[in-house]
């Protein structure tokens, strides 16, 4: 049996949350609304891209930086990177930090992502399903620390992100594998 995975696509999941002010997220690897470049996938190399941002408030004592696809054929979305804790002095992640907690700065660690690893995990989307969006957000907080533990789960992280988020930067890529739609069960990560 083949699956059939249409579906309709869900809207921008930030515009759905209370607004926020907002700052500038960029990256040397990634371009806003253009394809991501294969090496930064699980299909490929799988390494996490540089990011950098500027212009958050004053008032900012730390951040969060996630990526989440939201058309990932799940009710969920999937999760695919969420560092927390990251000190207010850390205005940049490098390529390749999403590795490993040990690769992260100070107090910052991974929360466990939809793959169930505490790391990237990159896009690896279904066969002929279209692009998928992926939106890398940094969160400028209003606290040190979320005061979570490793066990949390991405979307525990976000969740808390509401209740202390004072400004927020975005920047959305895309990638699809070509193939017919549900033709083999996913291999890897499925988003």
């Amino acid at each position: 049996m083949t699956a059939d995975l249409t579906r309709t696509r869900p809207p921008f999941p930030y515009e759905s949350l209370p607004a926020l002010p907002v700052f500038t997220l960029a990256s040397a690897d990634l371009v806003d609304g253009e394809r991501m470049p294969d090496h930064f996938t699980a299909v490929h190399e799988n390494i996490s891209p540089e990011l950098h941002w500027s212009g958050f408030p004053a008032a900012t004592r730390s951040f969060v930086v996630s990526c989440f696809d939201p058309d990932a054929p799940s009710p969920a979305g999937w999760w695919h990177w969420t560092v927390q804790d990251l000190d207010v002095s850390v205005t940049s992640l490098a390529q390749g930090v999403g590795e490993s907690d040990l690769r992260l700065d100070g107090a910052a660690f991974h929360a466990i992502n939809d793959s169930g690893t505490h790391a990237w995990s990159g896009p690896y989307p279904p066969a002929g399903d279209g692009d998928h969006r992926y939106i890398f957000a940094v969160h400028a907080l209003d606290v040190d620390t979320l005061g979570l533990d490793d066990d949390a789960s991405a979307t525990v992280v976000a969740a808390q992100c509401s209740f202390h988020a004072i400004a927020r930067a975005l920047l959305t890529v895309t990638y699809s594998q070509p193939g017919e739609p549900g033709a083999a069960p996913f291999l890897q990560d499925p988003q």
